[in-house]
Formats: structure tokens, sequence, C-alpha cells
């Protein structure tokens, strides 16, 4: 599996930022971001369950480009 890197944070110094990339076999967005708080996580319980597979991150709000992009990679609709 090789993944397709999107973006990393355009306000971090590269590294150990928030990233996202598309995983061309599955379609699958892959995202790298902030472990949540606890407040967080209590509010995201509401709806239900989180799996121990599973966890929950925060990406800030200026990756939306990049989200986006991955969302555009990942329907086909844009080749690399």
């Amino acid at each position: 599996m090789k993944l397709v890197f999107i973006a990393k944070d355009p306000n971090t110094n590269g590294e150990n930022c928030p990233t996202v990339w598309v995983d061309p076999e599955t379609r699958d967005i892959v995202i790298q971001g902030w472990k949540a708080d606890a407040d967080t996580e209590v509010e995201c319980l509401t709806v239900g369950h989180i799996p121990e597979s599973e966890a929950v991150v925060r990406v800030p709000a200026r990756m939306v480009a990049a989200i986006r992009e991955a969302c555009s990679v990942a329907e086909g609709a844009d080749v690399r």
C-alpha cells in the first residue's frame, strides 16, 4: 500500500502536524490529527461508543481545502 500524500497543516513547521493522505486502493481518507481532549471525547460519546480500534482526532479548520482535495482524489476526480 502506498498512500497518496495530500497536504500537511500549512501553519506548522512541517513536523508532527495534522496531515491528510488517500489510500488509492481503498479510496479511504487517512488523517493524522491532534488527539482529542477528554471533554471532546465525552461529547462524541453522546452519539455512540468509540471502539478501541478507532480514535477521535481534531484537524484544524485551515485544513479544509486539503480535506476537500482528498475527497476529490478519493472520488477519482483528481488524478495525481
